[in-house]
């Protein structure tokens, strides 16, 4: 069964930690907390206090998705925080393989995202360093935007990639996913669906978009 990971970006930051009590209440099997500079992506969004805060609040694995350059100078920043995961992108690496190294030395499992026009062949030498390989199906830096669906064949193509090198890595998708677009994912090979404005939302409750998520993933 697929794993659901609740994105705040869409949440209501006035509400934030209660939104993201809602997501735990509603069994997501992950919050991830998407971390922007300005930079690397337009907006800017939280800081390693928003994670610590979080921390206190909800006992759910916190994915922390840095879209920021350099994300080697903020790295112990967020573990200390309470980040069980630190999610970063090649495209913002210089030295990828030294930088999911030092994730790894932090204690916390290591995460590395590619944007749409990145190719897989980036990813091939270090997928041993690697918990999770997160593939964006938009362009980073809004939530709400519509899903690539072009990017199916690539979520394929990593796929058989993994299982080739014996690789049981999972297989995370970020942007545009809901009832519609769940089950094609998974369908390509994905087992993470992170979800952001089909979870939170004035159409349903937060329980009942998690529930309704879930059954449409299979």
């Amino acid at each position: 069964m697929a794993q659901i990971e609740a994105s705040i970006l869409s949440a209501d930051f006035a509400r934030l930690g209660e939104q993201a009590q809602e997501a735990e209440s509603a069994a997501v099997d992950a919050i991830q907390i998407d971390v922007m500079d300005g930079r690397f992506v337009p907006d800017i969004t939280f800081g390693p206090g928003v994670v610590r805060a979080l921390r206190r609040l909800v006992r759910v694995p916190l994915d922390v998705h840095l879209m920021i350059v350099s994300p080697e100078r903020h790295l112990s920043a967020f573990a200390e925080a309470g980040a069980d995961r630190l999610i970063v992108h090649q495209e913002a690496c210089l030295h990828l393989h030294r930088v999911l190294q030092s994730i790894r030395e932090l204690g916390i499992e290591a995460g590395v995202s590619i944007n749409p026009g990145t190719s897989l062949t980036v990813l091939e030498e270090v997928l041993e360093l690697v918990d999770l390989v997160q593939i964006m199906t938009v362009n980073p830096g809004w939530g709400g935007q519509p899903f690539l669906s072009g990017q199916l064949d690539k979520i394929r193509r990593l796929r058989e990639l993994l299982d080739k090198r014996g690789l049981g890595l999972p297989i995370a998708v970020d942007g545009g996913i809901d009832q519609a677009t769940a089950p094609l994912v998974v369908s390509a090979g994905a087992s993470v669906l992170v979800a952001g404005s089909s979870i939170y939302n004035d159409r349903a409750t937060v329980a009942q978009n998690v529930t309704a998520l879930r059954a449409s993933a299979g």
